[in-house]
This record gives structure tokens, sequence and C-alpha cells, in this order.
């Protein structure tokens, strides 16, 4: 049924490109400038979306074997993230339960306990405490009662999400809206990580803003690889998630009347978001690639920092072919980093003056409208009614 779903999107996307139209919203949408850079308002969004909805944390390709893990921070939470010995995954707070410590430093590894650097007590893979230091001197203790807390988790389609309240009652496959069955066909499961790498930019929104913009690309982008695109959407909504598309002219001819025989890479083409802080984006650098942007709102309002996943189909297999994959690599970060972000950090700053009371979202920018709509209904939503 999901192959359904992206064989009917790119019929779509042909008879528009074949008709030179795309998709419109009724009106333009007014988003107050404030929004962007005002205390409360971002505060609110830390709490009331990160720090409550699921956020796509690691990737299978990070976590492929029994005992590798993943330490980071989200959304000001440390989280620690295992694959256990019965091959399952699973989110922690990471936070010693002797006095608070963090149990692991931030990154990825492989091990058969996480051990405690402050004193040394001990958890494996699922969680559970396992060995206390000197435990005659520090007094009995009943350690099933002390393992690490665990939080929501779900993998699927290669990726996985992580709630970061311990106690969240929100099911993660409903938040997903089928949304996961349609990256299905990606087959992130058997990719490739090659690299990752870290980029700071402005207010997380901007940031996000961007992910949803075609608009902009024969623009800002015009001496990278801008030219090469349209500056037409069509947006595709499941739920808060979005893909965006461009309308392709002439392709009905080129895929030929087998639908069957339709690539998948075809089908899958275009910006996949997950909200309320992935971007996927399909490339060709090594072989066929993703990038798969992690954002997350910084120590202030007027800040972010994004993490960029190289992601491959296949593993490089010569020296040729890692040369490729990292210059891609090098390349869209700077495209990000210096056009992108740029561009975006000096908007805030524009922003920031007060000079307009709002910005526009035009009838051609359906996922700027959607995406925002999505922030104002779950920030307007309670606890009991999420």
């Amino acid at each position: 049924m999901s192959r359904e779903q992206l064989i009917e999107m790119a019929k779509i996307n042909m008879a528009h490109g074949d008709a030179g139209t795309i998709p419109q919203t009724d009106d333009v949408l007014k988003v107050p400038v404030g929004n962007y850079f005002e205390t409360e308002r971002w505060q609110q969004e830390i709490n009331k979306i990160f720090k409550r909805v699921p956020l796509m944390l690691a990737m299978t390709a990070e976590l492929k074997a029994p005992g590798d893990y993943k330490a980071m921070n989200a959304g000001g939470v440390p989280v620690l993230i295992s694959r256990t010995e019965d091959g399952e995954v699973k989110a922690f707070v990471n936070m010693c339960a002797h006095r608070g410590a963090q149990v692991m430093d931030e990154g990825c590894g492989n091990t058969n306990r996480f051990t405690c650097p402050y004193h040394a007590w001990s958890y494996n893979g699922d969680g559970d405490l396992i060995g206390i230091y000197a435990p005659k001197d520090f007094g009995e203790i009943d350690k099933s009662q002390y393992g690490l807390t665990e939080l929501p988790c779900l993998e699927k389609a290669g990726l996985i999400w992580v709630t970061i309240d311990p106690k969240s009652t929100l099911d993660i496959q409903l938040f997903l809206s089928g949304y996961d069955e349609l990256l299905a066909h990606f087959g992130f499961g058997k990719w490739h990580h090659f690299a990752s790498q870290v980029v700071e930019g402005p207010n997380w929104k901007i940031a996000y803003d961007g992910y949803l913009d075609l608009y902009h690309l024969p623009i800002l982008h015009k001496d990278t690889f801008g030219s090469d695109f349209p500056n037409q959407a069509i947006y595709y909504s499941w739920g808060p998630h979005q893909r965006v598309a461009g309308p392709m002219k002439g392709m009905a001819k080129l895929l030929g009347d087998s639908e069957e025989d339709w690539p998948t890479e075809y089908l899958t083409a275009g910006v996949w978001t997950i909200f309320p802080h992935i971007s996927i984006a399909g490339f060709d650098g090594g072989g066929r690639a993703v990038m798969l942007s992690q954002l997350f709102p910084g120590e202030t309002p007027g800040t972010s920092y994004t993490v960029q996943h190289y992601l491959m189909a296949e593993e490089p297999k010569d020296e040729a072919t890692v040369k490729a994959a990292r210059d891609q690599l090098d390349f869209l970060r700077y495209v990000v980093a210096e056009e992108d972000y740029a561009t975006g950090l000096k908007q805030q700053k524009a922003m920031e003056t007060g000079a307009k009371e709002h910005v526009l979202f035009g009838r051609n920018e359906a996922g700027g409208y959607n995406f925002h709509s999505w922030v104002d209904t779950i920030l307007e939503t309670s606890d009991e009614d999420l």
C-alpha cells in the first residue's frame, strides 16, 4: 500500500510538471516575528514540543550490533540509547541512580556494560543495575529498583524515535501517522553511516523553514546547486510530517508505462521532514546517499545546532568512493553553513529589531504553513489531550 502511495504522488508530481502548476494554499500566512526570538515562546517550544513529542534521535546504522550505544543531549536531556544483547533498542536518561552523574560521555561505541565514571556503579544494556562499587561498605539496596530510567523508544524504518519524558504515554506509532511505512522504502536499516558533523545555526524554526522551502533554491544557492532545481514545491503531509517534492515535467515518458518498474530512488526523491526536527534529502556522492539533518534548539532563542548525518546505501569499498562521499559531505556543510544558516543568522538579527510585526509564507509555501500550524497546535494542546 505504501508503494502505491509513492506511485500516486509521482503521478501527481508529473501531472503538475506537465501542466506547469502547483497546489496552493487558500491564503498567505502571517507569522509573528516574535515567534522566532521571544524567550517565553521559545521555552514553551522546548517544554511542550521537544520534551513531549517523540524525537528521531538515532539511526539503526549507528547501533547495528548488540552492545552498540549512543549517548547524546536532546532538548537539554542526556539520553543513552542501547542495542541490547537480544537485539532490541532501548533508551534511558543518561543518569546514574547513585548520585546523578552522567554514566556515558557523548558519542557512540560498543560495550557490555555502562560504568559510571564517578563511583563505578555499572549497568547492562537493558539498563539494569548490575554492579555497586564496594557493596559491603555502601550498604544493602534492592538493585532491581535502581536501574537506569527508561524512556519510550521505537525503532522503525531503520530510524529510532525516543520521547525524552519518561512519564509520557503518547503512542510513538500513532504519532508517526503511517509516515514510517513510506520511509521504510529507503531501506535505512541496511544503510551505512559514513560520517556526522555539527553546524551552528539560527532559531530552530528559521532553520527548519529552510528545509521545507524550495522557493529559495535558484536564488540563495545559485552559485552552488540551485540552478539545477525548480523554485516550485508540492507538499504531502502525514500528521505533522511532510514530504516536499518538485513538479517533474516529461518524466512519464522516461519512466514508462510499467509502474512496478519505476525505481524506488525516483519514487522517494525530494525532502522528507519528520516533525519537529528532521530533514532527509537525497544526494549522489560516492553512490546513493542521503543527508539526514537532526536539528535541535540551542542555548538561547536565537541559536540552534544541526547534526548532519551522511548515510550511504552501500559502504564505500575504495578510496575514490570514500573521497567522493567526503567531498559531498564537505560541500553540504558549506551550503548549509555559508548559505542557508549564514542567511538565517542575519535574518534572526533583522527580526529582532521589531521593524516588522510578522513574516509571510506565500500560497506556494504550504510546507511552512503546515509546520507553523502544527507548532501552534501542539503548544496549545494540554498533556492530557496530546
